[in-house]
């Protein structure tokens, strides 16, 4: 089996359960230059058993320790490490470790089940035209401000800005609908309103340290129909987060059925508050 490494290359063969690698990295190659951007992890997260052949090597590790190797030397390389060839040979080596089958392939996406918020600025463009744009940009930066300062405190993840609204990501139901409701009551002087979604669902997500965390999936689609479907000043949220919210300090005021574009079948929609 062979590989493209970026500016190098490298072979494998199987042995039973263990896999063996060589490969010629050339001059200037580097693991965060070559492969990141194929795995897209914020470091090489294998680990390696290393022959060095030829050429020089280096390495550092994420907590910045560093060493270099020379020909001949047997070496680890334990996870969260960025590595680079040194001078102008081109390095060879052999990775004996058993996982090499991972060396440059881009890093697994993970299915979780998260609560997302979104968020979107009522009447942004007429706002706009009538304040004008030096002002609005004003406008939007506070709002931007504060909207992040309610995702910190509820501990919301921001996934992505959208126009002049959020997406973010909650490990809890909870927090992110009070979080909503925090960023609901907190525009408000700031002479804005917003119409605001939560719900709950199963998505796909992967991150680096470049891309931040990026998520996929029918409930993202879901969560941005949700808000769409809000009226100014208004939360709504699915069934699922209404459940999992259960019996908490939260009213949850029947919105009925909504057919929402791209989600198969009517969607039961609730209105949230605080209870009182």
């Amino acid at each position: 089996m062979h590989r493209a490494l970026g500016r190098g290359y490298g072979s494998m063969v199987r042995v039973g359960p263990l896999s063996i690698g060589r490969a010629t990295l050339e001059p200037g190659w580097r693991w965060s230059k070559d492969l990141k951007p194929v795995v897209g992890t914020a470091s090489c997260e294998a680990h390696h058993l290393h022959v060095l052949l030829a050429g020089r090597l280096a390495v550092e590790m994420d907590d910045g320790e560093r060493a270099e190797f020379s020909p001949g030397e047997v070496f680890e390389i334990p996870p969260g490490h960025d590595t680079w060839v040194v001078g102008d040979e081109p390095a060879v080596l052999l990775d004996v470790s058993g996982n090499v089958a991972e060396f440059g392939v881009a890093a697994p996406e993970s299915r979780i089940v998260a609560t997302m918020l979104m968020t979107d600025i009522v009447g942004s463009t007429a706002l706009a035209a009538r304040i004008g744009d030096r002002a609005w940009r004003q406008r939007l930066a506070s709002h931007n401000r504060l909207v992040r300062s309610e995702l910190a405190q509820y501990r919301g993840r921001e996934v992505d800005t959208t126009g002049d609204g959020f997406l973010a990501l909650f490990d809890s139901a909870l927090a992110g609908l009070r979080c909503a409701i925090a960023i609901r009551d907190a525009v408000v002087d700031l002479g804005l309103e917003v119409r605001i979604g939560v719900h709950t669902g199963e998505i796909e997500a992967s991150e680096d340290d470049a891309r931040g965390i990026d998520v996929r999936g029918i409930a993202v689609h879901a969560t941005a129909r949700i808000m769409a479907a809000a009226a100014p000043q208004r939360i709504l949220t699915s069934a699922v987060t209404r459940a999992i919210a259960a019996g908490t300090d939260f009213l949850f005021e029947d919105r009925g059925p909504h057919d929402l574009k791209g989600i198969p079948g009517p969607v039961e929609l609730f209105e949230v508050s605080p209870a009182p």
